[in-house]
């Protein structure tokens, strides 16, 4: 993977693109963010999002009903889940929902451990989890191949992933999808470099049949302030190596708006990607872990 530096060079040579806000209704007091992509589901079109008072970590994942142009209104009666960063997917029609749950950790209850979780949706409230991944890792992703497999891309840390690297599996089916086999996925080659890191966010299959992934590449500053990137890479065809990484938004393209806190203000967590038929895209996000915008950029896929 090349290096943030080197990424963000070639990016701003080309880039003029200005993000807008999501109008996400019926939180109260609390901030949304880290919203997926808009998705389809049950005859109408939803999106899930991150709801969280902004002196706390301890979030819920809310649907939001779409009302109008870029309006969602908050489902009053549908399930909530006590996960962060929520994201969608389809395996064999059915939804599949997961998202990041954080409890106190076994060995001293005053820290914090993490673990991605998934669920089976049949309606907005009916719910069945079917994952409780590995404690430790974010970023968990599940894609339906073509020929029916399910590729799973994982983010290990610490000892086999430092701050966060991305490995691949591929599964013949969710009955497959165990903690023990997330943990065997092999690191990604040309992954991650240095004290940098990230994850994917959402799998795309293309065109001509080779796989793209929205993801996220981050570091810290020496002040120790936190700068993330929304990126996109492909997958070679065995799913063994990243390829054709490029930054693709950073906090600037942005509309203003108030961090969580001051180590946030340059925080672009990518969502999911809308991909047009005029050859742009749109790129849904998290902004400074307190807001949700939108953003109309040429399509990085657009090759396939």
């Amino acid at each position: 993977m090349k290096s943030i530096e080197t990424l963000l060079q070639t990016f701003r040579e080309n880039t003029r693109a200005r993000g807008t806000r999501i109008q996400l209704n019926g939180a109260g007091d609390k901030d949304v963010y880290n919203i997926t992509a808009p998705f389809s589901w049950l005859d109408k079109t939803y999106i899930a999002g991150r709801v969280e008072s902004r002196d706390s970590e301890f979030a819920e994942v809310h649907f939001f009903e779409n009302t109008g142009t870029d309006t969602y209104q908050l489902v009053e009666k549908g399930v909530v889940l006590a996960l962060q960063d929520p994201f969608v997917t389809f395996v064999q029609g059915e939804l599949i929902i997961g998202g990041v749950e954080v409890f106190p950790k076994e060995t001293d209850p005053t820290k914090l451990d993490w673990r991605t979780n998934l669920y089976r949706a049949s309606s907005l409230t009916d719910f069945e989890q079917i994952l409780a991944g590995p404690i430790g890792m974010k970023d968990l992703r599940i894609k339906e191949l073509a020929d029916g497999r399910i590729l799973v891309l994982t983010r290990p840390q610490g000892e086999k992933g430092g701050r966060g690297k991305i490995g691949a599996i591929v599964i013949d089916s969710l009955v497959e999808l165990t903690k023990e086999k997330i943990e065997t996925a092999p690191l990604l080659k040309r992954n991650f470099s240095g004290d940098e890191w990230g994850g994917g966010n959402e799998i795309h299959l293309l065109e001509d049949g080779s796989v793209g992934v929205l993801g996220h590449i981050a570091c810290f500053d020496e002040l120790g302030d936190r700068h993330y990137y929304a990126c996109s890479f492909q997958l070679n065809e065995d799913f063994t190596q990243i390829e054709q990484e490029i930054i693709i938004a950073e906090r600037a393209n942005f509309a203003p708006s108030e961090p969580k806190r001051p180590d946030l203000a340059d925080v672009v967590f990518s969502g999911g990607l809308i991909r047009n038929a005029d050859g742009t895209a749109t790129l849904y996000a998290g902004i400074g872990d307190s807001d949700a915008q939108k953003l109309t950029i040429p399509d990085p896929f657009k090759n396939n």
